[in-house]
Formats: structure tokens, sequence, C-alpha cells
């Protein structure tokens, strides 16, 4: 496991918050972010680090994705 930084298209909501709406990768994919079932201040115990922890579901998979300061990324198993 290791992290994997990301771009992700958010908005604020009116008191502030930050929601994802979608995961950009460098290689031009880009996922639509379905739902958020959880938000907390988490560590990644796989690949160190923390910040804010959404758990987001992406078609059938769901993933956590983390604001770290002002950089996000994910716990990434594949080899890049």
């Amino acid at each position: 496991m290791k992290k994997q930084y990301v771009s992700v298209t958010a908005k604020f909501d009116p008191d502030g918050n930050v929601i994802p709406l979608r995961i950009n990768w460098d290689d031009g994919r880009n996922f639509d972010i379905e739902q958020i079932t959880d938000v907390r201040f988490a560590a990644s115990v796989k690949t160190g680090g923390s910040g804010i922890r959404y758990t987001v579901r992406i078609k059938t998979h769901e993933r956590y994705l983390f604001l770290e300061e002002n950089r996000w990324f994910i716990e990434n198993n594949q080899a890049s």
C-alpha cells in the first residue's frame, strides 16, 4: 500500500464544509464520487499520514479519500 496523491474536484457548502465530487487521475481518468458515507478525522494506518478521511463510494467500490493539509490522497495497492 502506498499514498497516491490525486487531484479532486470539490465544492464548499455555505457552512464551509469541503465536499469532494470527483477524483481526477493524472492519466486523464475521472471518477465521480457517487456517495459519501462517512467523514471524520483519522489516520491512514496502511500508508501513514492523517487528515479528514472521507469514506466514498465510486461505482461498486468503497474507498478512503484523505484530505491531508492541502493535498488529497487515496490508499493505493497498485504499482505506479
